[in-house]
């Protein structure tokens, strides 16, 4: 009698163990899925300064500047002026560009690509855009 209540016992833990086993998945799947919507929720209506696109992103964009970003002196390329104009159609992504992490990384001067519209001579340029502590001239 002991040993059929032993493999009773054992069997009843299988099924229980494989009942747990289901739930815990579930439970990941539901988490892993909350987390998702929540990472999805700043992105969705393309609300951030470069609309759907990161700005840390489009910097990459803004490669043929790097040179004239970090020396006032360096010349200012055809291609880094017109990349400047497109992204500066959207002064806030522009600044968000400037700013961002990857220009930091990359060795950009603030300062000095603030200036960079105006070294390109772009007519419709924000002109006195508040960048963070810096003004577009």
């Amino acid at each position: 009698m002991s040993l059929q209540l032993i493999l009773a016992f054992c069997k009843g833990n299988k099924q229980l163990r494989k009942k747990m086993e289901a739930s815990m998945k579930n439970m990941c799947l539901l988490g892993f899925l909350v987390v998702l919507v929540i990472a999805g929720l700043g992105e969705v209506n393309g609300s951030g300064e470069c609309g759907k696109a990161n700005p840390d992103m489009e910097a990459f964009k803004l490669a043929p500047c790097a040179s004239a970003a970090q020396d006032e002196h360096a010349s200012v390329s055809g291609s880094c002026c017109a990349a400047v104009k497109k992204l500066g159609q959207n002064p806030r992504c522009l600044c968000a560009v400037m700013l961002s992490n990857t220009a930091k990384s990359s060795g950009v001067k603030p300062e000095v690509a603030m200036n960079i519209p105006k070294r390109c001579n772009i007519a419709d340029r924000p002109v006195g855009y508040q960048c963070g502590a810096y003004t577009l001239p």
